[in-house]
């Protein structure tokens, strides 16, 4: 406790962060708060008149790249008729309810296995494994707390902005070759181009999660982004490959950056969601070099006088 207060005053970045996270700066104009952010995190101010690397045009995307379409794809309820529109509904979790309180929810309708999520954030998650064992309470006090974060004011991701804040409810979906994990495979797309292919892996084990980086012909890339460490030994490459790329393909057309997620059970694909501003490009590559590489392949679209 003495050693965050002492930083708290000689860190100016610190400072600012911790303030962010109690909304100090709520009234904060957009581009003066991400500024200052992105000083924070990254050490330096971004480039937001001509913006170069892949976090700096995070940036500038967050302030320019604003249509009314961005909030019905990254709520995580609306995303699946989105989805299922371009891809269709067999690649669509089912969804089992939706909810505005977490007061709500009545668990004994719901199966022995769940997930439930909240629509708004990346935060409010509950897994379910056996609702015997699930302490009910706890659920419902996480996902109220989640309820109430504003997503948008943390990040000035401009996308969450107006996304209702619902509770939805999903089947429990896990790989059947490793049960109790589901791997993710997030397809990094650049104007509707899939470049890298990003893989969580034990998300919930006790040594903590994976993250690894692919070429689109499954070349392992020395990538990281991060505190979560590189596999130890190459992933072998999944026989839907190409079909994650073609989909993903279809999702990101024209739009100059966007990350695509999905999931494979039983060897069928399921769409995960979709993600504009990933680590909200407040964090670093390793090493430094992909930060620019990943820049280079973002067209900005031109902005009307």
């Amino acid at each position: 406790m003495i050693e965050k207060a002492i930083r708290y005053f000689r860190d100016e970045g610190y400072r600012f962060r911790v303030n962010a996270a109690h909304g100090v700066y709520r009234n904060l104009p957009d581009e003066e708060y991400i500024t200052r952010m992105y000083r924070a995190k990254m050490g330096r101010d971004p480039d937001l008149a001509n913006p170069t690397t892949f976090n700096e045009k995070m940036q500038w995307l967050k302030l320019h790249d604003r249509k009314s379409e961005y909030t019905t794809m990254v709520d995580k309820y609306t995303a699946k008729q989105y989805a299922a529109d371009i891809i269709g509904e067999e690649h669509i979790i089912p969804t089992i309810g939706v909810w505005d309180r977490a007061e709500d929810i009545d668990f004994d309708a719901l199966p022995e296995r769940f997930v439930l999520k909240c629509t708004h954030d990346s935060h409010g998650l509950v897994i379910c494994r056996d609702r015997e064992k699930l302490n009910i309470p706890q659920a419902r006090k996480k996902l109220d707390k989640c309820l109430k974060r504003d997503y948008y004011l943390a990040l000035r991701e401009w996308p969450y902005k107006d996304v209702p804040h619902r509770i939805i409810a999903e089947p429990y979906m896990e790989d059947s070759d490793k049960p109790g994990e589901l791997t993710d495979y997030k397809i990094h797309c650049f104007g509707g181009e899939p470049k890298i292919v990003q893989v969580i892996t034990d998300r919930f084990s006790p040594e903590g999660m994976i993250n690894d980086h692919y070429s689109t012909d499954w070349e392992k890339l020395n990538l990281g982004r991060g505190k979560h460490p590189m596999s130890a030994r190459p992933i072998p490459r999944p026989a839907e490959l190409d079909e994650l790329l073609s989909l993903a393909s279809k999702l990101s057309a024209g739009h100059p950056y966007l990350r695509t997620d999905f999931y494979i059970v039983d060897h069928k694909v399921y769409f995960g969601e979709l993600t504009f501003f990933p680590a909200s490009g407040f964090t670093p590559f390793v090493p430094e070099k992909w930060d620019t590489i990943w820049g280079e392949w973002i067209e900005l679209p031109r902005q009307e006088s």
